[in-house]
């Protein structure tokens, strides 16, 4: 069994049925299937060996779900980098991950041609879309002049399929790999955490470069013969129109999304076709889980997934119904992974009392690419050390209290203040600089950044700001800058981030 063939089985059983809706394409499950097998081929033509890494910068599409499977079922090794990326970000992954072939849509053109010069390992370029650059493919040439047969490739569960990017507290992002096996436990745990069904219609609002969007919400639609309609921006109203015209039946998203559509004039929409309603990437608020219920009348409640890129990334699941008395919960551990909470030492806490949740099974990843000190930290004594803080009750349920690191969740994105330090390092005025994470009521979190000028310099918030934004993306630059004289630290050196948080916490209560 390999990960392709969830989507061979839903072919030969429903041919005719819908598969993807993705920018007013319609794609049936034979229609889908028999273009990845044509690409599939192209990949093959072009030299594309077993365990080779693909590197895909795209939006949601139709296309990057054709590349991903394509791509898995002749053995390469799937590397998804994120859109919102800037080019010194993007350099990085495809040099890090050792990429031979590079597929991006057309709207990144111009940023692959400013790094297309220092790309050490990139050999064959395809664009979907026009290119006007010399040597790049055309995606639906290759695609047109192939066939649709099934690719004669023997695959197995060990064999390396998906090479995820999650950032650490280096400020360098690293490369989770997960095999074959990794994604189809994480399918099974999925599918029973969260009492999926077949054939539903769901929007696929997150983007595909994360594991909770590719790996839960779109795989497991695939694997159950449903339908996933493809977001590439999100827009309140926009999906609401859509959940009205498709009759959506499951909805995915991360707590900012719901913020979002309750804001919006969500009345003049039909969301009574809506029976499922799933969150993830930071706990949702009591307040917006009950007025969730009011948006979407007819579902039973909400399911909180908690997980990690590591994971595949499904660790524990809260279904509907435990999620009305089970306040600020993640739910049990998913069906096939052990899950304890431990101290410093590795030892299991008391039941109720805080620690570092571990856990181990059949979905965890395969290692760090290319990083054998991160892999061996991380996988100590054979379990994945998430870095989150949690603890069970007495029914084996998982809260989260705080992350061991000091990750930032903004709008269900990941940022990592290490990294936007290190940058900020550079500047010529800045002597030193501690960047945290504040309550943000529509996304969160946002980032701020507490900087410490070098003597008879001036700056301005905006300065700071307009810097993050030139060298990274977007969604990581500090939303405020505070400038102080100097920053709390402990005997040994290490920045007091918690006193930073308290005095702007204190503050903003005055």
């Amino acid at each position: 069994m390999d990960l392709s063939r969830v989507l061979f089985f839903s072919a030969n059983k429903f041919p005719k049925r819908t598969a993807i809706i993705s920018e007013g394409r319609r794609l049936t499950y034979e229609e889908f299937n028999g273009r990845v097998n044509r690409l599939a081929h192209a990949l093959l033509r072009l030299g594309l060996k077993k365990g080779e890494k693909l590197a895909v910068l795209l939006h949601n599409s139709a296309e990057l779900t054709e590349i991903l499977f394509a791509t898995v079922r002749i053995g390469g090794v799937f590397t998804p980098v994120n859109f919102r990326f800037v080019g010194e970000e993007v350099l990085y992954i495809l040099n890090h991950s050792d990429a031979r072939f590079f597929i991006y849509g057309q709207e990144f053109s111009d940023l692959v041609e400013t790094i297309r010069s220092e790309l050490k390992g990139v050999e064959v370029f395809i664009s979907v879309g026009d290119s006007t650059a010399p040597s790049v493919l055309n995606y639906e040439n290759l695609i047109e002049g192939s066939i649709a047969s099934e690719p004669d490739i023997t695959i197995s569960e060990e064999d390396e399929c998906e090479l995820m990017y999650t950032s650490g507290t280096t400020g360098r992002p690293k490369g989770a790999l997960l095999t074959h096996g990794n994604i189809l436990w994480n399918l099974v745990n999925t599918i029973l955490g969260r009492e999926e069904k077949v054939g539903e219609v769901s929007l696929v609002v997150g983007p595909l470069y994360h594991t909770a969007a590719l790996n839960n919400h779109f795989i497991t639609r695939v694997a159950l013969a449903g339908t996933s309609i493809l977001i590439k921006d999100f827009d309140p109203e926009k999906v609401l129109r859509m959940i009205e015209k498709e009759k959506v039946s499951v909805i995915s998203g991360a707590p900012a999304m719901y913020h979002l559509l309750l804001a919006s004039p969500f009345e003049e929409y039909d969301r009574s076709s809506i029976t499922k309603c799933t969150t993830g990437a930071s706990i949702l608020p009591d307040e917006t889980r009950e007025r969730l219920m009011k948006l979407f009348p007819n579902i039973q409640g909400v399911y909180d997934v908690y997980g990690c890129t590591e994971a595949s990334p499904s660790i524990a699941i809260l279904n509907a119904k435990d999620s009305l008395r089970k306040k600020e919960c993640v739910g049990p551990p998913v069906p096939f992974l052990e899950v304890r909470v431990v101290d410093d030492q590795d030892r299991d806490v008391p039941t109720g009392e805080v620690g570092e949740l571990v856990c181990r099974g059949p979905n965890v990843m395969k290692g760090y690419y290319k990083d054998r000190e991160s892999t061996e930290e991380t996988l100590r004594g054979g379990w994945l050390h998430t870095g989150d803080l949690g603890r069970m009750d007495e029914e084996g349920y998982v809260y989260i209290v705080d992350r061991k690191k000091d990750m930032i969740v903004s709008g269900g994105e990941n940022i990592y203040p290490r990294e936007i330090e290190e940058l900020l390092y550079h500047h010529p005025k800045i002597r030193d600089v501690a960047v945290i994470g504040i309550p943000d009521p529509l996304w969160g979190e946002s980032v701020k950044a507490c900087v410490v000028l070098k003597p008879g310099e001036r700056m301005k918030e905006e300065e700071v700001i307009e810097y993050c934004k030139r060298h990274l993306a977007s969604y990581k630059k500090p939303k405020s800058v505070e400038f102080v004289d100097s920053l709390p630290r402990n005997p040994s050196g290490k920045v007091l981030k918690t006193v930073l948080r308290n005095r702007h916490l204190n503050r903003k209560g005055e």
